[in-house]
Order: C-alpha cells, then structure tokens, then sequence
C-alpha cells in the first residue's frame, strides 16, 4: 500500500495512530487551593507542559509508523552523463579456446589456457566496463545459435558477472555470425534513443552471409543508428583482415575478410581493430573508450529503501528527553525535600 510517497508493509497498523493523542487526554488533576494567590503565573511552565506532551505524541506516533514498515519504493531516475550504449558481441565458438596470435604452429596445439582468447577476451572486457560508469550494456554470445544473455542495462555487477560465466566452459562448433548480428541489433527494438549506439564484435573469425542476410543487416543497423567495432583476434600473428601483396594462399578467401568488406560497405560506421598481441588488444579497446563519450541520458533505477529507522531514532530522542524531564523532576522534589 502506498501512502504520502512511502509504502507500508503493515498499513493496518496506522489505524493505531490516534494512540498518539493520548497525552493530551486531559486528567483531573485540579487541586483546591484556598486563595488562588498563593499559586504564582509560570508561563515557562505551561509551555513545557505543552512540549512533553507532543514529545509523548511524537513517540508514540513514530513507534507506530516504525512498525508498520515504510519504505521509499523503487524509483527510475533520469540524469545527464557521457557514454555510449554498448552491445558486446562474443564469440563463443570453439575457435576461441585455442592460443591468443600465436608465433608458430606448435603453439596451436594447447588450447583453452589462459592464454586462449577467450580468456584474454574476458580479462580486457572487464576492464572496458569497469572504465565506463555511465555506459548502458548488453550481452549475446553466439556459437551455433545467438543468445541475448543480458538486455541492456546500467548494472555494472550483472554485466561483469555474465562476462565471467561467458568464459566458463568449452566452446562449441559452428558460428552463426548473421544471426549474432541480427539479435544484437535489436536489443535497440523499442528503446528511446539516448545516444551512441555501438556493437562491439569480439570475434576470432566470420561467416559467408547469404544476400538476404546481408541486406537485413545493412537494413537493421542503418535504421538503429548503430555503429560496429570489431576486434579481430588473431590466431596467428601475421593474418590480417586486409588483403596484401604478400598474402599466404589460404588467407585470400576467408570469411573474415569477407565480413569485413560487407562491414564496410552497409553505410554505418566501421572500424575494425586486428588484435595479434595483448597491447594491441588494449590499444583497441583504449582507443574505443576514447572515442564514444558522447553526452545521453542515463536512467538509474533507485533500490527500495526501508525507512522505518528514521522513525525509531526519533521515537528515541523524544523518549529521552521525556526520560531526562522526569530525571530533572524527581531531582528537584528530592531537593525540595531536603
């Protein structure tokens, strides 16, 4: 139940609230004097009898509302920040289990280490995000299948988390790059436009995209405003997204370089990092840090909060100061006494 702004867990309890008239029920106290004279006006007294009754009121009544358990409910907060609204999209395919851009053959054999991509992948993520309190992110991996594992969201615990889960485990077969393009996109369905947009692919491979695959794509991301990043891990040191004189044979025809042309020409910002050390994996996501704080509207939802406690504290203090007013009386009768 909802009263005055706060909710109550026991509303039924403030039907106990007309307790804190009490004091103020007159008692006969009257006394026969035989010349009124002898009684002196005390004004000084008067209003202190007025102020320990509503101290006595107040007590009450806050003893009352404490028991039947206010609380702020949750509350959506909206304030201006700097940064992006960011989709990570991690490969999770079994690829990612082997050596991160190795030097020669003989390396590929240990796989799943950690110094696997995927491993690497989880380490550097999670310093991006801790690096940006007021990003909004989402969470696909894709191996076979695309799954939203995170919407987008401000909780920085949830989105650390599922990157540590994601690097549990072992990889799976085949690589669904369309569908993990699709899916990521439209995490942005229905959702007001803050500002920056950006998928950030993590990815030591593609995928030949069929036609209509391709034009869903292009399609999709021109219309959510969305940009695309794309750290290519590499598997061994000297492949490259771009093609070149000095090309080894079986690289010519990848399908990474063919996901890379159509990246670029879909008409939506591209950039693509070629990852084949850890500085140049930190260097990629350094300089993506760098380049999307844009001013946009950050949403934080406010928790429950109880406030039954502001209640008590101050039933205690008017309690003690009604316990230190009889201290005083029973001082000073003692004193006339003597």
């Amino acid at each position: 139940m909802s009263l005055v702004g706060l909710d109550w867990g026991y509303p039924w309890l403030l039907l106990f609230l007309p307790l804190a008239l009490l004091p103020w029920v007159n008692h006969n106290l009257d006394k026969t004097v035989a010349w009124v004279h002898l009684v002196p006006v005390d004004p000084l007294s008067n209003v202190i009898n007025i102020g320990l009754k509503l101290l006595a009121s107040i007590a009450i009544a806050s003893l009352i509302l404490a028991l039947a358990s206010p609380s702020l409910p949750e509350q959506k907060q909206e304030r201006i920040g700097e940064g992006a609204e960011i989709v990570l999209l991690l490969d999770r395919s079994r690829s990612m289990d082997d050596p991160f851009a190795v030097k020669t053959q003989a390396a590929s054999v240990s796989v799943g280490g950690k110094n696997s991509k995927r491993n690497v992948a989880r380490e550097y993520l999670t310093e991006f995000v801790r690096n940006r309190p007021d990003d909004r992110f989402g969470f696909v991996f894709f191996s076979t299948k695309a799954i939203n594992l995170l919407p987008l969201t401000y909780d920085k615990e949830a989105v650390l988390a599922t990157i540590n889960a994601n690097a549990l485990g072992k990889g799976l077969s085949d690589t669904n790059m369309a569908e993990a393009l699709l899916s990521s996109a439209k995490m942005f369905e229905g959702q007001p436009y803050r500002g920056s947009r950006i998928v950030l692919l993590v990815s030591d491979g593609g995928q030949i995209l069929s036609d209509e695959a391709k034009e869903n794509i292009a399609n999709l991301y021109k219309n959510m405003n969305l940009s695309i990043y794309w750290i290519y891990l590499k598997s061994r040191q000297e492949m490259t997204l771009e093609e070149s004189d000095n090309d080894n044979l079986l690289w010519v025809d990848i399908p990474e370089r063919k996901l890379h042309k159509f990246f670029k020409t879909i008409g939506v910002p591209y950039r693509a990092f070629e990852a084949g050390s850890l500085k140049s994996f930190a260097e990629a996501l350094a300089e993506i840090d760098r380049q999307h704080y844009e001013t946009l509207i950050v949403e934080e939802t406010l928790p429950h909060q109880p406030k039954a406690d502001l209640f008590l504290w101050l039933a205690l203090i008017a309690m003690l100061i009604l316990a230190s007013s009889h201290l005083y009386t029973l001082w000073g009768v003692k004193k006339a006494h003597e």
